[in-house]
């Protein structure tokens, strides 16, 4: 029997690494944290979740950075939706 009549099989998708799961986690954690510091009563309330949201996009990026070191990411700076719907 040949195997020119067989078709390949469809590549399986790499699982999902503990760094793409974070950097989801803290893109959605950075827009929880802006949205209450507009949503604060107080000026310091809303600067320190102001800060909150700055550390958590910082991870973020920490996170972005090892998924292209990886290859999973393209290296361009465009992020997408974390919920995966375009904007436009």
């Amino acid at each position: 029997m040949t195997d020119a009549g067989k078709k390949p099989l469809p590549k399986k998708p790499l699982p999902e690494t503990l760094d793409a799961q974070l950097l989801r986690y803290w893109e959605r954690e950075a827009i929880r944290f802006e949205g209450l510091a507009a949503q604060a009563g107080f000026a310091w309330i809303a600067r320190g979740y102001a800060r909150r949201a700055q550390r958590a996009r910082e991870k973020a990026e920490q996170a972005r950075a090892k998924e292209v070191a990886r290859g999973r990411l393209p290296a361009s700076g465009a992020a997408e939706d974390p919920a995966g719907d375009s904007l436009g």
